[in-house]
């Protein structure tokens, strides 16, 4: 169950840094960050937010200090949802109820964080 949630945390990270964001599949996140910090780089910084989702998709699956993982993901789930919410609602997918499929997001990352090791039957 722990490897299978792992694998699904993970592919949110991948999955939005990549395909949404360094690929551009998904356009409305440039729209974001254009809305948010302004459209003169608002193209390059997205990449490099997706990069960044990359990454933090990356350690999750190496399960490596999953605890710190979970706590800085939930800071930055609740931060970004946070001024998404504030300064552009209208481009969020859910519009106002974004906050509530982020809180349930930060549920799933919190009990997967908090999951103790199991050991090996090896």
């Amino acid at each position: 169950m722990l490897r299978a949630l792992t694998y699904f945390v993970a592919a949110v990270w991948l999955a939005n840094g990549l395909l949404a964001k360094v690929l551009n599949l998904v356009p409305r996140h440039t729209e974001i960050v254009a809305g948010i910090l302004g459209p003169a780089h608002a193209r390059t910084l997205t990449i490099m937010i997706g990069v960044s989702e990359i990454a933090m998709g990356l350690w999750i699956l190496t399960g490596r200090y999953r605890k710190q993982t979970a706590v800085i993901q939930i800071a930055i789930i609740l931060t970004m949802n946070t001024l998404e919410s504030i300064l552009v609602p209208e481009l969020l997918l859910w519009g106002y109820w974004n906050p509530v499929f982020a809180l349930l997001f930060c549920g799933v990352v919190w009990w997967w964080g908090t999951q103790p090791e199991r050991a090996s039957l090896s």
